[in-house]
């Protein structure tokens, strides 16, 4: 992997960010302690984070295509200028408290953009207490079901099947003329036009869908002062399913759910009223193949959906998700107006270079809130023998948005990350307990019925 350029979405996440709003995904993962010097931990993932090419991969410029870039080795890579090592003060009680909370601060802060742009930190409490690691990957590198296959290269499991096979050899691949055959130009040229139809109509769609007075909350659509709050919250996944059983639907149809309930309960103890018209939620899919290898870079679309907020029956509230998100996948993730990633991928890089600024504040025009879910590997994992207790995944703000809601299903929880402004809602805390309770809620509801 010598030189790459850079999708155009990639592209575009590059050239979005700005000192206020970094484009970097996280995830802040939490371990059980274990016998060993967390030295020996943070040896270990520097070694493991060393062994992902694509971790060695930073961006540089292109003379062409014109304001195109492209991804190259840096002949210069120091892993240990990525990974580091934070001991937090306090004993094993508060850890995970102190640990979210240095993490919205790290996760304010912008990757450097001269290096592989990505970063990973060690944070430690007591010795023998529990420890968690906090990874940042540039969205430019990967989107989230990527940032997974390259974030879990550090854990035992993935690092021991890689370390086994050994690198696999590429295949050769047969020669060929330089001109392409009739058939090739004939199949190009239709699947060009195809793409290129399939972006007017998405444009269309989000001229239509924007607005030019955003509805949501004000805590939602405030303005930007570059700070970041961190909260977490761990939900039973088995009572996501009870509810989904008995209601229909997917069990992310329920998260949706809990997600606007949480908002609703949130804004009322503010002594805010919920909005007339509801705020609209972007919700990424994935459009990579069931089984497929990830590949590089972003491969997603997405879906728009309108919270239900102003509704204040919890499963009148998860009707209308389910019902907005059946709409949406029968019109399939390339379409309608929240398939806005596929109207970027067509973009030439010149249009990402420049028109930067312009869709910097287009954001808040079409949604309010980005929720996202994100698969981690079914199975169990670990550091270096110590089990994996949680995983909060995290992603970055758009301008004119105050709040980003992650989450990822592993070991029969669902871990959800919060990220906010920190000015404009000081009090995600409460918002993360409004989601468990919003859940018990929808339990007790479908229990009776």
């Amino acid at each position: 992997m010598s030189s790459e350029l850079l999708a155009p979405l990639d592209l575009a996440f590059w050239h979005l960010e700005s000192a206020d709003h970094p484009m970097h995904l996280g995830a802040l993962a939490r371990f059980d302690p274990g016998p060993g010097d967390p030295g020996d931990v943070l040896d270990l993932l520097a070694e493991r984070a060393a062994a992902i090419p694509r971790l060695r991969m930073r961006v540089r410029d292109v003379l062409l295509p014109v304001g195109g870039a492209a991804w190259s080795a840096d002949k210069t890579f120091d892993v240990h200028r990525h990974v580091r090592r934070v001991e937090l003060p306090g004993g094993p009680a508060g850890f995970t408290a102190e640990a979210t909370r240095l993490a919205g601060e790290l996760m304010e802060r912008p990757l450097e953009r001269g290096r592989p742009p990505w970063e990973m930190y060690l944070l430690t409490g007591a010795p023998g207490g529990p420890f968690a690691v906090l990874v940042k990957l540039h969205h430019a590198l990967a989107d989230g079901m990527r940032a997974v296959a390259i974030g879990a290269g550090i854990f035992d499991e993935i690092a021991g099947a890689r370390t086994a096979t050994g690198r696999r050899r590429p295949r050769p691949v047969p020669p060929r003329s330089w001109l392409p055959g009739p058939l090739n130009v004939a199949g190009t040229a239709r699947g060009r036009i195809e793409e290129l139809g399939r972006a007017l109509g998405v444009g269309a769609s989000v001229v239509r869908a924007s607005r030019l007075d955003p509805r949501g909350t004000p805590a939602l659509t405030a303005g930007s002062s570059g700070t970041r709050r961190l909260a977490t919250a761990d939900l039973d996944l088995e009572e996501v399913r009870r509810v989904r059983r008995v209601t229909g639907g997917t069990a992310n149809d329920v998260l949706l759910a809990v997600t606007a309930g949480a908002l609703r309960h949130w804004m009322l103890e503010r002594g805010e009223r919920p909005p007339t018209a509801d705020p609209r939620a972007l919700v990424p899919v994935s459009r990579r193949r069931p089984g497929g290898a990830p590949g590089p870079g972003n491969t997603f679309s997405a879906y728009l959906l309108d919270l239900p907020l102003s509704d204040p029956d919890p499963l009148s509230r998860l009707d209308s998700v389910r019902r907005g998100m059946d709409r949406n996948k029968a019109a399939g993730p390339t379409r309608g107006a929240g398939a806005v990633a596929v109207l970027a991928d067509q973009l030439p890089p010149l249009a990402h270079r420049f028109g930067a600024p312009l869709a910097q504040g287009a954001a808040r025009m079409l949604f309010d809130v980005l929720v996202t879910n994100v698969p981690l590997p079914r199975s169990t994992l670990s550091l270096g023998g110590h089990p994996l207790r949680a995983l909060h995944p995290m992603a970055p703000l758009a301008r004119g948005q105050a709040l980003a809601v992650a989450m990822t299903p592993y070991g029969g929880q669902v871990h959800i990350g919060l990220v906010a402004d920190g000015k404009a809602v000081p009090d995600v805390d409460r918002l993360a307990h409004a989601m468990a309770d919003e859940l018990a809620e929808l339990v007790k509801l479908t229990q009776r019925s």
